[in-house]
């Protein structure tokens, strides 16, 4: 079985965690793969945006402790401290279907933003097991919902429900179950009718500035729009500006 599934239609990507049995936990094999299908996808031109979700009936249970407890383990060399996720320009967009617990709540939060089943879950678990999170959880759970509740999160291990996470500021939508992937690769398909430079640079300084303080995110956005100026066409940024008019009319 591949432990990695991955689909494009359009100009959208989905990938899948495909270790359903494992509830999608991650081993150094997934992990390989999950990098390397990322990687791959980011470099294609016809891919603008990529949906990461699990096969049901979780998102990711979080690292494979069967396999990251034995010694000298390939995992354990293999999930170092950072981000579980290769450095992409393309968005990456989480629909998380089903549990997402600890390093699976990690990599939910290091996509750019996430949609939710309303079977999905979320918890953070370290704690509990007794051991460290190592990809962003402690900088990338509080910029979501808050210190205090990625706290409250954090020190008891209880579980979010789909509702609390949407109130809570963890996912951007909860929807039914069935119409998770079809919303999700929607956004994607918004994503990739813009302008692909445009959406990659402000992606770009979307990432640099919640790295830094205040100030420094906002000099990071005026030397960006600095360089983007230069380049600007007067006449095309007049006929796209009735698009977006006309769209929003649509959407009314």
């Amino acid at each position: 079985m591949t432990d990695v599934l991955v689909e494009v239609t359009d100009s959208v990507a989905t990938v899948t965690l495909n270790r359903p049995e494992r509830r999608n936990a991650i081993s150094s094999q997934l992990l390989a793969a999950l990098t390397s299908a990322l990687t791959g996808l980011d470099e294609r031109q016809d891919v603008h945006a990529i949906v990461l979700t699990g096969a049901d009936p979780a998102f990711c249970a979080g690292l494979d402790l069967s396999e990251l407890e034995l010694q000298g383990s390939a995992l354990a060399q293999s999930a170092p401290a950072g981000r579980p996720v290769p450095d992409l320009g393309t968005p990456l967009i989480g629909a998380v279907n089903g549990a997402a617990i600890t390093g699976g709540l990690e990599l939910a939060l290091n996509c750019d933003f996430l949609v939710a089943s309303d079977r999905a879950r979320f918890a953070d678990t370290h704690a509990r097991i007794g051991i460290q999170p190592g990809w962003g959880l402690t900088v990338l759970l509080p910029e979501a919902v808050g210190l205090r509740r990625a706290r409250e999160m954090s020190g008891t291990g209880n579980f979010v429900s789909a509702q609390t996470a949407l109130a809570w500021g963890l996912v951007n939508h909860v929807v039914p179950h069935e119409e998770l992937l079809v919303f999700a690769r929607q956004l994607a398909a918004d994503i990739g009718s813009n302008d692909q430079d445009a959406v990659q640079a402000l992606y770009s300084t979307y990432r640099q500035g919640s790295l830094v303080s205040g100030a420094e995110a906002l000099a990071l956005e005026a030397s960006a729009h600095a360089r983007w100026r230069g380049g600007i066409d007067p006449g095309e940024v007049a006929r796209r500006r009735e698009g977006v008019i006309a769209r929003g009319r649509s959407q009314a």
